[in-house]
């Protein structure tokens, strides 16, 4: 394995815009196609290891890494000249430090969570609500300031933004230890399943919600819950020129329609609330648009889906009930999910799968005990996330954990969600959308062997796994021997070969014939390449 050019120090190989230009892909720019995944065909492929920029550190530790990152790392400081007036980030000698602010919310995110908590006549001014706002979904999310304050409510925000003009907001989010990921509201659904979030939020997002028959509004509309809130704030919910107003007046008739409603409505922002049940629909008159979906519509299927302009009706169980069934967190954590029996998993699995996570995830932290400290890891990522044990093992410590369900596992990333963690599908014979350099941690589960046994290549994966990884991060691979094995050939070369520690697990409820447990770490290499 050789080392990339140093110009591929940020490479993301399925948003990667030179590919895009010289493979003379037609793409519709006025649809935000350009910002979704286009991968490289397997000769396009570079197959090499990202290395690191110049000056390189290890990154500064959680919590302090919420308001500070080393400027070496993301060696881009325009975002924080072109948003100095709205607090995003200022550049301060080596470091960038993130003062809180952002579009809407100039005098922090803490004072405008408590100020949405009180629109919506929360007790104490808490978004959590008690515990029933858990998790959000925030579009446009620049450096993700609003999601990594919400943290401390007990509140796990998926920060979603594209790598558009504002490029490297999402690689500042990852560095500051908050969770979020690359993404867009495009053409095609966003990789989570219906009924995820109980809010959306919107501050200043630059997204024309009224474009396609209302079709953005639409896929908000699926990923909420029964009576989920869409918090928006924008000149369109405040501002009184002819142009803002025509736009509030269409999307007001818009959201009537589809049977949202206004909560609240207090100087820049306005809050929305979805219905509980398909009451609304049913009243509606014959041939209102946008039309309910029809049964052959799946709303949780998430991988590569085009959106559909239609709204996603309730189960007739959902309808009965008007609402989740979920209890508020963290109860909702380890109680069996709601959804369960949709996958076909029994009440017994599910406690059987809890309970052997929480051991194995003991018996990594014994085997990893001589390298990690207590603030080593802070961006985990779960590359088969199954039913959310592993992430579900380690609420006590201050992490958080992007679970992964694989395309053909896709219907239980639902159980993820309804278990108040967050999560995303992927195919792992593709890359993922981060950049290089964003979690701490990778957990893979069977999953080399599952991608062997679909015809795809290990060893793009393990580059891949290398792109992801920070330098002096860990990852855990539970496989079989053979994939063990075959691993344990490329760790000198792709310099996984800092520390490692090999063991035979004890056998447990889900233990598959044999397997093996091999923990290594990435070491942290600099070296001169030319450009």
């Amino acid at each position: 394995m050789h080392v990339c050019d140093t110009r591929y120090s940020e490479l993301i190989p399925c948003l990667d815009r030179n590919l895009i230009y010289q493979l003379r892909l037609r793409l519709n720019l006025t649809v935000m196609e350009h910002y979704e995944r286009h991968c490289p065909p397997p000769q396009r492929r570079y197959n090499c290891l990202i290395p690191p920029p110049v000056g390189y550190k290890i990154p500064i530790r959680w919590p302090a890494s919420r308001d500070q990152v080393w400027k070496a790392n993301i060696p881009h400081t325009h975002l924080a000249q072109e948003k100095s007036d709205q607090n995003w980030m200022v550049v301060d000698g080596d470091k960038i430090k993130f003062p809180g602010g952002g579009t809407h919310f100039h005098y922090g995110a803490d004072k405008y969570i408590a100020a949405i908590a009180g629109m919506l006549k929360f007790p104490g001014e808490k978004l959590s609500n008690g515990g029933n706002i858990r998790n959000v979904l925030d579009v446009g999310c620049g450096v993700a300031s609003f999601g990594a304050y919400l943290l401390s409510h007990d509140i796990i925000a998926m920060s979603l933004a594209p790598n558009d003009v504002h490029e490297n907001q999402i690689q500042f989010a990852l560095e500051r230890g908050i969770p979020s990921a690359l993404g867009v509201l495009g053409t095609k659904r966003l990789p989570y399943p219906s009924r995820s979030f109980e809010l959306a939020h919107c501050s200043r997002c630059r997204i024309d919600w009224l474009q396609r028959d209302g079709i953005l509004l639409l896929e908000l509309d699926r990923l909420l819950r029964p009576g989920g809130y869409f918090v928006y704030s924008s000149p369109e919910a405040y501002a009184h020129d002819a142009e803002n107003r025509r736009i509030w007046n269409a999307m007001y008739d818009l959201l009537r329609r589809m049977c949202w409603r206004v909560v609240s409505r207090r100087d820049q922002t306005v809050i929305w609330a979805k219905p509980l049940s398909n009451s609304c629909y049913m009243k509606r008159t014959p041939g209102t648009q946008p039309p309910l979906c029809v049964s052959g519509d799946e709303p949780d299927e998430a991988w590569n889906v085009p959106m559909k302009a239609c709204i996603t009706p309730y189960s007739p169980k959902v309808h009965k009930e008007k609402g989740t069934g979920l209890l508020p967190w963290p109860k909702r954590l380890t109680a069996p999910p709601p959804r369960l029996e949709e996958i076909g998993v029994t009440l017994e699995e599910f406690h059987k799968d809890t309970s052997v996570w929480h051991d194995r995830v003991i018996d990594y932290w014994k085997q990893m005990k001589s390298v990690s400290q207590k603030n080593s890891f802070r961006n985990v990522m779960d590359m088969n996330s199954n039913l959310g044990g592993f992430a579900a093992a380690l609420k006590d410590k201050d992490i958080w954990v992007m679970n992964v369900a694989p395309v053909n596992m896709s219907s239980r990333m639902k159980t993820i969600y309804d278990r108040g963690l967050i999560g995303t599908v992927h195919d792992w014979c593709e890359s993922f959308s981060t950049y290089p350099r964003t979690y701490d941690l990778l957990h893979a589960w069977m999953i080399l062997s599952e991608t062997e046994d679909r015809g795809c290549s290990i060893e793009d994966l393990l580059i891949e796994m290398d792109r992801m990884l920070r330098p002096e991060g860990v990852v855990i691979i539970r496989d079989k021997p053979h994939i063990i094995n075959s691993v344990r050939k490329f760790l000198t070369a792709l310099k996984w070969d800092g520390w490692s520690s090999e063991v035979e697990p004890r056998t447990d409820a889900l233990s598959l014939n044999e397997e093996k447990v091999l923990i290594t770490r990435k070491k942290l290499w600099k070296e001169k390449f030319t450009i």
